[in-house]
């Protein structure tokens, strides 16, 4: 019993010394640690100490540096603004001396002044006394021819008077009549000689306006593909273009016929297109005549540039500048349209020079007086009054608009520059082998039978052919059916009988044609 007593004595004094021990190396280890922490602590705060010294430095030194760069600038400023008052205060000096200098040579001048007025205002004393003498010894010697005359001298001074406006106007009468006969044969001896020398400073062409092109080929080879299987080549060719191909036995060529010399070079274009390329079939063909087609309206416009150009014309409104370009491809009476107005425009400049006007606006006018001839569709205006309004659509000058309107005398001339305008176009268009009224009665004949066709509906293309004998419709599927399209060609024929005049026989051929295409890819 004792000894287990003192066994769970010594148990229990051996865990509480085991405790005990235990919470003093506990207490050591905690001290160590708050030893390190402090020390970490006071490091860390004396880093930021230093780190904040540090940045204060920084700050003060790039603020110093701040301060020497405004006070730099400020220096600089105060010294352009010294440099400029000191500038003005010298300018303030000179001006300074010279205005007194000024005043000195004033000064002197009015001395001498003073001076003349004193000799000038004797002279005059002197001359007015002098005038005094001569009056009375005039009276004297009026009162002396009164008595030896027996007339009054208002009465004598009335009689001389009369006598002399009698002499006066008879001889300005005549001498008024003289220089008036004079002026009119110098007048009209001048305006023959500017018109003579005008003309004579112009080269003119005459006429030359065909309606067919010869395409030559290398081999007659080749006509045989342009033809095609049953025709087909040609008549998609002709059915693009509205032209007429002939192909016959003439060696290594084709001829193409048309009145319109744009499609008439549009098929010649395609074709030789065509032939370089060697693959002829419908669908190329109407690839090759749609991209011709485009390149011809680019070559209307470089056309119009080059034109206006060689004129020294500047300043033309683009759209001018295409219509001038389309004139290539038009004729008035057998007369290129580009060729006579570019010669109306030289024309016009050299009369203006010639009467002191200004050249570059006459040519400006010359060259544009017949831009209504070339519409792109047809209309009842007259040319004249149409160029006018697309003169004043475009921006061009009042001078320019009234002599394109008023070049036929649709309207009332307000310019000098409009006689002229009229005068230089008669002069070209009037010398002999300048036109035929012969084919450009031909060719309307052709526009007015392709405007016929076009009046109806579900007509998509018309074309003249061989030189008027035949018309070619072309409608569109979708709104012509195959028995409407024969009751088309009657009435077109039936349309042509009574409103035209022409001579043998028009055929009218109606075209329909229905395509399906589809796409591989």
């Amino acid at each position: 019993m004792d000894t287990n007593l003192i066994i769970v004595g010594a148990a229990v004094v051996g865990i509480g010394l085991g405790y005990g021990l235990n919470f003093f190396l506990l207490q050591g280890r905690t001290k160590k640690r708050l030893r390190s922490a402090e020390n970490k602590a006071r490091s860390i705060v004396k880093k930021a100490h230093k780190e904040g010294n540090d940045l204060k430095k920084e700050k003060l030194l790039q603020a110093k540096e701040r301060f020497i760069e405004l006070k730099a600038e400020h220096e600089k400023v105060i010294f352009n603004k010294e440099k400029k008052v000191n500038e003005t205060e010298k300018r303030l000096r000179d001006k300074e001396s010279k205005l007194s200098h000024e005043l000195k040579k004033n000064s002197d001048l009015n001395k001498r002044l003073d001076q003349k007025r004193e000799r000038l205002e004797q002279q005059i004393g002197k001359l007015e006394t002098k005038e005094s003498d001569l009056q009375k010894t005039q009276q004297e010697l009026i009162s002396k021819l009164e008595n030896v005359a027996n007339l009054s001298a208002a009465e004598a001074e009335a009689n001389l008077i009369e006598s002399l406006q009698e002499k006066a106007k008879s001889k300005a009468m005549a001498f008024a009549q003289q220089h008036l006969e004079e002026a009119k044969l110098s007048v009209q001896q001048e305006a023959k000689k500017i018109l003579i020398n005008t003309i004579q400073r112009i080269g003119t062409e005459e006429a030359v306006e065909n309606c067919v092109s010869v395409f030559n080929l290398d081999s007659d080879d080749v006509k045989g593909r342009i033809i095609g299987r049953e025709g087909r080549n040609i008549r998609a060719l002709e059915a693009e273009t509205g032209v007429e191909i002939i192909v016959d036995d003439t060696p290594e060529a084709i001829i193409l016929s048309c009145f319109d010399p744009v499609r008439r070079e549009i098929a010649r274009l395609s074709m030789h297109r065509l032939v370089t390329d060697g693959r002829i079939h419908p669908a190329r063909i109407e690839e090759v005549v749609n991209k011709t087609r485009k390149q011809i309206e680019n070559e209307i416009v470089e056309v119009g540039k080059r034109t206006v150009i060689d004129l020294g014309i500047h300043g033309l409104h683009p759209e001018l500048v295409k219509i001038v370009g389309r004139m290539k491809y038009r004729s008035s009476y057998g007369q290129n349209l580009l060729q006579h107005s570019r010669e109306v425009a030289k024309l016009c400049g050299v009369m203006a020079s010639e009467l002191g006007l200004n050249p570059k606006l006459a040519k400006r006018a010359g060259l544009l007086h017949d831009i209504g001839k070339v519409p792109e569709e047809e209309t009842e205006i007259p040319h004249a009054i149409l160029g006018m309004q697309w003169a004043e659509k475009y921006g061009e000058k009042k001078e320019v608009c009234n002599a394109i309107g008023a070049h036929h005398d649709e309207i009332e001339m307000k310019y000098l520059l409009s006689p002229i305008v009229q005068v230089c176009d008669s002069i070209s268009g009037a010398r002999p082998g300048a036109r035929r009224q012969v084919l450009d009665s031909y060719v309307q004949r052709l526009k007015d039978l392709e405007n016929i066709a076009y009046d109806f509906n579900g007509v998509s293309k018309a074309f003249a052919i061989q030189a008027g004998r035949e018309l070619r419709v072309v409608v569109e599927s979708e709104k012509v059916s195959d028995d409407y399209a024969s009751q088309l060609s009657f009435e077109i024929s039936q349309k042509i009988q009574t409103e035209m005049t022409y001579p043998g026989q028009v055929k009218v051929t109606v075209i329909r044609e229905t395509r399906a295409v589809n796409v591989a890819k």
